[in-house]
């Protein structure tokens, strides 16, 4: 038979076999709410029951004529070469141990004669060898110290997160019973009925059929993750003795522990966005990824691809090869989020626009052990950020359009020399200004024709902050001084108090009205193009809202350096920022007053500043 059912009770299930802890199954993870559910569940039978029964004696034959049973759910196993493999219900036969440890102690406690029974369903002999029967290899040590009476304080954990639960739930454990417990009549009664009514059925599985039966049946409570069940699905088909020879196991969980440390089942992420890259070419063909993903990898279309499906070979060329090299790779690149890498800043510019899709363009972009792959992930991050800053900046960003111009990208440079890469994300720059503004062909990628007009509520208020930001970085690195700020405060602390908002170089008042002719249209469309404002911090913003420009300007001294361009004093003394003036051919220029001409001339700057940045072809001045 394939699958071969057994009613058992717990006397039965810890009696003779050894339970080895599959590689299928996580580590022993039930938190208190499953713990509490299930003791709940079982003293609310028992209760009822021994409320009505307690003048009958405590033995075996009473309580099994007397005492109903309770089903404790299924377990599943797989016997290898003579060892009996728990593919589904550890966390349940580890907590169900935990409470037979308490029961020992208690039996000892009130000098029961059960307790030698209670002992030999917590450990026993199997042939000469005496184990416990739930045979967590690598936390056997704390089995012992729990059944010993250690002190929990006193317990090393650091075996992992199994060794971890298991003392907080035996703590759980041991005060619910202490609570429950009333004497040793209760206690015996208790025994019996937990060691002869609970029942659980065991379905012994054929090895080939185990990878289906994991995916179906979930722990009591807390359902798989995805990669939880392809780990199944992969590793099921190897050997078992393979398995241990080449450490697949042990690498897996290496490598699923370094993904998910960046963000909670990351790892999952990690196969989204590899799977995009590599087999879809649409947005719409990459969603069949967004929900069990490790279901689509094994349909017939993307069998063609992966060779996983009843190939254990093609199974393990995928763990040695594409699973390790492309978690590695994205690992890397979540590092690169985290702080400023040299090698690709750009990585990190992309995390505060929260541009993801740097994830997918980049695994898409590399073969497995590139030799160009820092020099790819430094020119597709750097891309990336390149064509989400210029088309915001000329005004044709939508944020739909750009999700499907990711995928199309990704098609353009899968696995495409470095080289290769710069000139795609161009063309298609200049694809989207073409279609956006209605013309044949749009020759070069960033245009003072487009973002002459910029305005401030035309982008979104967070690359707007982030326009500044990469601004006072070029400034402060020209001056050779340390940012005042973060940058990633500029980008996203927005409270009243620290965060950092638009400032209108033009207030809104009689003076900046008169230098418009009081044509008020005029003024607050000019007033809001990108070469009017600024950033400030939120109480300099708000003390500064109405002034006149004189005013407004001794609020933006040993404020950000952008802001004290417009002022005589920056270029006093500045050797560095004197000679990256004369370098560029920038047009930095103080302002005692400001109207539309010096608006003008301010917009230009901050156009050609922009191109230094994102896109140095489109201003014409000399490299220092």
């Amino acid at each position: 038979m394939d699958i071969q059912p057994e009613k058992q009770n717990i006397d039965q299930v810890f009696a003779r076999t050894v339970y080895y802890i599959d590689f299928y199954q996580r580590d022993y993870k039930w938190a208190s709410e499953p713990v509490n559910r299930l003791l709940e569940d079982i003293f609310y039978q028992f209760d009822e029951s021994y409320e009505r029964y307690s003048d009958l004696d405590a033995n075996k034959e009473n309580i099994n004529a007397k005492y109903p049973w309770y089903y404790l759910n299924t377990y599943v196993t797989n016997n290898v070469d003579g060892k009996d493999f728990v593919v589904d219900g550890q966390q349940r036969l580890t907590t169900i141990t935990l409470i037979l440890i308490k029961l020992y102690h208690l039996a000892n406690k009130y000098n029961s004669k059960t307790n030698k029974w209670i002992e030999s369903k917590i450990a026993g002999y199997s042939g000469t060898e005496h184990e416990f029967w739930m045979n967590h290899i690598n936390h056997i040590h704390v089995l012992k110290n729990l059944l010993d009476a250690v002190d929990l304080n006193e317990i090393n954990t650091s075996s992992g997160i199994t060794a971890e639960d298991m003392v907080a739930n035996y703590s759980l454990i041991s005060a619910y019973l202490d609570d429950k417990i009333k004497g040793k009549d209760h206690l015996e009664a208790f025994i019996y009925y937990f060691l002869l009514r609970l029942v659980l059925v065991n379905l012994s599985v054929e090895t080939q059929h185990v990878p289906m039966v994991f995916e179906v049946i979930n722990d009591r409570g807390v359902r798989l993750k995805p990669y939880e069940i392809l780990k199944g699905k992969l590793l099921g088909q190897i050997d078992k003795d393979e398995l241990a020879s080449k450490n697949y196991n042990e690498t897996w969980d290496c490598i699923v522990r370094t993904v998910n440390s960046f963000r909670e089942d990351e790892v999952d992420n990690f196969f989204r966005y590899w799977l995009k890259g590599k087999f879809s070419g649409t947005r719409k063909e990459g969603q069949r990824f967004d929900g069990d993903y490790h279901r689509e990898m094994f349909k017939a279309d993307m069998d063609k691809e992966l060779s996983l499906d009843h190939n254990p070979r093609g199974v393990k060329t995928f763990l040695d090869d594409s699973f390790e090299y492309y978690t590695g790779l994205y690992s890397k690149i979540w590092r690169g989020t985290q702080d400023i890498d040299e090698l690709y800043p750009s990585v990190y510019y992309n995390s505060l626009n929260e541009q993801d899709g740097q994830f997918m363009l980049i695994l898409s972009s590399c073969r497995v052990r590139d030799s160009e792959e820092d020099e790819k992930i430094k020119v597709v991050s750097q891309e990336i950020d390149r064509i989400f800053s210029l088309l915001q900046l000329q005004g044709v960003y939508d944020s739909n359009s750009f999700a499907e111009l990711i995928f199309k990208i990704s098609i353009a440079i899968r696995e495409k020399p470095v080289k290769e890469i710069k000139p795609v994300f161009t063309q298609f720059i200049c694809d989207e200004l073409a279609d956006n503004k209605n013309v044949a062909s749009v020759s070069q990628p960033f245009s003072y024709t487009y973002f002459k007009n910029m305005t401030v509520d035309r982008p979104n208020k967070r690359f707007i902050r982030y326009l500044f930001a990469r601004v006072e970085l070029l400034l402060a690195n020209a001056m050779k001084v340390d940012m005042r700020h973060p940058i990633k405060n500029l980008v996203t602390n927005r409270g009243v108090k620290t965060g950092f908002h638009v400032e209108h170089i033009l207030a809104h008042n009689k003076e900046s009205l008169e230098s418009f002719g009081h044509d008020e249209e005029r003024f607050e469309v000019e007033r809001n193009r990108l070469g009017g404002v600024l950033l400030l911090k939120g109480l300099d913003n708000i003390s500064s809202n109405d002034e006149c420009y004189a005013e407004k300007l001794k609020t933006y001294a040993n404020s950000l350096y952008w802001n004290e361009t417009l002022r005589k004093d920056t270029y006093k003394s500045k050797i560095d920022f004197q000679r990256f003036i004369e370098q560029t051919g920038l047009a930095f220029k103080s302002y005692d007053s400001f109207g539309p001409h010096e608006l003008e001339e301010r917009h230009r700057l901050l156009f050609d500043l922009c191109c230094y940045i994102w896109e140095p072809s489109c201003i014409d001045y000399a490299k220092g």
